[in-house]
């Protein structure tokens, strides 16, 4: 190994007993415990509503893109008008 990876194990180690001294590892798992609690209390969709909502986010997006083009088009042609 080089002298540079040594001084990354180094400074890797010296992070990681600081943050043990001061407690973050502890509260580090204590909040993905906690977030492991909450995520089973939710309501996941199932297939069919996952899909009928992929459609409609799909669906949105294309009707935003088309109105942005018109958009785009629309003002491009009267600045095109007006300049010359």
């Amino acid at each position: 190994m080089s002298t540079f990876q040594y001084i990354l194990i180094g400074i890797a180690a010296v992070v990681f007993l600081w943050a043990w001294r001061k407690g973050h590892l502890l509260r580090m798992a204590a909040y993905v415990g906690e977030t492991k609690v909450e995520l089973r209390k939710c309501n996941w969709p199932s297939k069919d509503e996952l899909k009928g909502s992929t459609v409609l986010v799909m669906m949105s997006v294309a009707a935003i893109g088309v109105f942005t083009f018109l958009v785009d088009t629309i003002v491009s042609t009267v600045i095109k008008y007006v300049m010359s």
